[in-house]
């Protein structure tokens, strides 16, 4: 397919806008940390993409203490977390921008693109906020709203129903397999920012974000 067939693009945040997936992780660790879940860095890459009480049950999981927490327990270190994670959101400027992302979105509103935000953190208009880069973002898919999680295609279906396009007319953005896995069940051209071998399934694979330019994405296509 080429890219005259492209109408939108639609963006994770974490990993691909800004590096929030060090922040989750050290957020994440913290948990892991105090239930006593040994922290490794397959725990934190199985991590990338996943909401938020799916996450705290996957630390479960691996430390074998499921039967250890009720649900109001779960709530309350999901909570927790978040409050972490907020408290290091709080310090971030533009300057915690990847490389290359502010050019890109403003290549794709120079020509003509659509741009979505398709962000599993609830906490992604704050991010957007902090970051300068609302503007760009006007249509955000509400995680709330969303009865499944990646690797599901919901969200990135939805991404291209609010911008009023076929999911065939979208290239999707991630830096996580499960979100990979969520534009291609969605019908849309993925693109991979990170490693060959672990994101293998997407359509084309960029090492970093500063890669990532309407020229290189029509080269591969």
């Amino acid at each position: 397919m080429g890219l005259d067939k492209i109408k939108g693009f639609i963006f994770d945040l974490d990993g691909v806008i800004s590096n929030t997936s060090v922040l989750h992780s050290k957020a994440w660790k913290q948990i892991a940390d105090k239930v006593g879940t040994p922290w490794n860095d397959k725990l934190a890459e199985d991590l990338k993409g996943v909401d938020r009480m799916d996450s705290l049950n996957l630390i479960l999981d691996r430390g074998n203490l499921q039967g250890k927490y009720t649900e109001e327990d779960k709530l309350a270190l999901a909570q927790e977390k978040n409050d972490n994670y907020l408290n290091l959101v709080d310090q971030m400027s533009p300057a915690d921008i990847l490389p290359g992302i502010k050019e890109f979105l403003d290549s794709l509103r120079d020509n003509g693109y659509l741009i979505a935000l398709a962000s599993a953190s609830k906490n992604a208009p704050t991010v957007l906020a902090k970051l300068q880069l609302s503007e760009y973002f006007e249509k955000v898919v509400n995680p709330a709203l969303l009865s499944k999680g990646k690797p599901d295609p919901e969200i990135y279906t939805k991404g291209a129903e609010i911008l009023d396009l076929a999911p065939e007319q979208c290239i999707g953005i991630e830096d996580a397999e499960v979100g990979i896995a969520a534009i291609n069940g969605a019908g849309e051209t993925s693109i991979g920012i990170g490693s060959a071998d672990i994101l293998k399934d997407a359509d084309i694979v960029f090492a970093s974000t500063d890669e990532l330019t309407l020229a290189n994405i029509k080269k591969a296509l």
